[in-house]
């Protein structure tokens, strides 16, 4: 794991220490990784609400038929003896 160094103003530093010592965190690292993290969720939310918007938009639809979930679930089938295969 590497380390980097930030430079805070004192009004932060404080309200971060404060937030490690209410929220139950260990550290500031702690702290600073579970924000990256939350960032990283609601990037991939926004994207896939992005995704789901354009699929939407995308045109007329199509009722899924028995065998369009039937080759689904074929390819899935396929995908999972693969992984298995290389394992």
């Amino acid at each position: 794991m590497k380390s980097i160094n930030i430079s805070l103003p004192d009004t932060i530093l404080a309200y971060v220490e404060q937030q490690v010592a209410e929220g139950g965190y260990s550290s500031v690292s702690e702290y600073f990784r579970e924000l990256v993290r939350q960032d990283q969720k609601q990037k991939s939310k926004e994207r896939l609400e992005t995704m789901l918007l354009e699929g939407l938009n995308s045109g007329d639809t199509t009722e899924m038929t028995v065998q369009d979930w039937e080759d689904i679930r074929q390819t899935i089938r396929g995908k999972i003896n693969k992984y298995q295969d290389i394992l």
